[in-house]
């Protein structure tokens, strides 16, 4: 399974500016995934920041809830971003036909990154600007929207009991363990699991990255098809290590498909937007593990939303009591 968080400038903007390389070089990256993905038949879920979907400022600004999260930290508030006119001035800003591109791909399900990459962790985020951050991203939509990927993994309880009223019936929920927790302010907490992190990309230190079928449903009914892994983007310095990169990932799968399991990999297409040659070769060695393992074992591609239903199938689980969005 495959989830891309699709946010391009929005979700980055409190730490890197608009014309950083990587943001320059992502919208090459989304045309490119999406050719790999038809040509492969892959499915793939695009969680995308509601703001992207549309094609002007105007459009941006009528769009736009009324209630806005007040964050204590200033640089997160979105709405204070300068931006152009539309897509062809301000490309990082807008993405209304990369959006329209996505649709028009076979396997491929839009999803939402919130409306505004909505911070559900920082002070200052209320539970009702959630609701109608939400509200405005399935309003803004073409098309409702049943997975949510929350920006930067930032969930809580709280926030997670609204889903169901905006539509929403799955979610991609963090890895198991005390290394995947949320941030907890503790700068030298933090670094050292970073560090260990980094690590685990290369060397098999977090365990067992296969997620049951039988762990996607919880209580509420709501479908956490929680992550295995993150795909880091390709680095030249680390280019030597490239080899157990791919290979932790293959070996991850494989596990998954012989245990019967979700194997769940996620990016972000800007992570593709420098070295992009690099990131796609890849992908490339994936997909053919994939392949051999689809073969093998019969495993499957599938989007977020098609693997809620499947659980739901093998349970029995009836979806929760969603509103529909119009």
């Amino acid at each position: 399974m495959l989830s891309l968080d699709f946010e391009l400038h929005w979700g980055v903007r409190d730490h890197i500016g608009p014309g950083a390389a990587s943001l320059q070089g992502a919208r090459e990256a989304v045309r490119q995934l999406l050719a790999r993905f038809a040509q492969r038949g892959v499915a793939c879920t695009w969680a995308t920041v509601g703001l992207l979907f549309a094609q002007t400022r105007d459009e941006q600004r009528a769009a736009s809830p009324g209630l806005r999260p007040a964050y204590e930290d200033a640089r997160l508030d979105p709405y204070a971003e300068p931006v152009g006119g539309g897509e062809a001035d301000a490309p990082v800003h807008f993405a209304a036909s990369l959006v329209e591109a996505i649709r028009r791909t076979a396997r491929q399900e839009l999803a939402t990154h919130t409306f505004s990459h909505f911070y559900c962790g920082e002070p200052g985020a209320t539970v009702d600007a959630f609701r109608a951050d939400l509200d405005a991203a399935q309003r803004i939509s073409p098309e409702p929207l049943r997975s949510l990927v929350f920006p930067r993994n930032q969930s809580a309880a709280p926030f997670l009991a609204v889903l169901p009223e905006a539509g929403i019936d799955v979610y991609r929920g963090n890895p198991l363990g005390d290394l995947w927790r949320a941030e907890d302010g503790a700068s030298g907490r933090q670094w050292r699991r970073r560090l260990v992190r980094l690590a685990d990309t290369y060397l098999p230190l977090a365990g067992d990255d296969t997620v049951p079928w039988e762990s996607v449903l919880r209580p509420d009914g709501l479908a956490d098809v929680r992550a295995s892994r993150f795909l880091r983007p390709y680095s030249p310095r680390l280019r030597a290590l490239e080899p157990l990169r791919v290979r932790r990932i293959v070996r991850g799968m494989e596990a998954a498909a012989r245990q019967g399991g979700i194997y769940h990999l996620w990016w972000h297409p800007h992570n593709f937007g420098t070295h992009l040659d690099a990131n796609l070769r890849v992908l490339d060695q994936v997909l053919d593990a994939f392949d051999r393992l689809r073969d093998a074992h019969g495993m499957a591609s599938l989007t977020m939303a098609e693997a809620a239903d499947r659980a739901r199938e093998l349970t029995g689980a009836a979806v929760p009591n969603v509103t529909v969005a119009s």
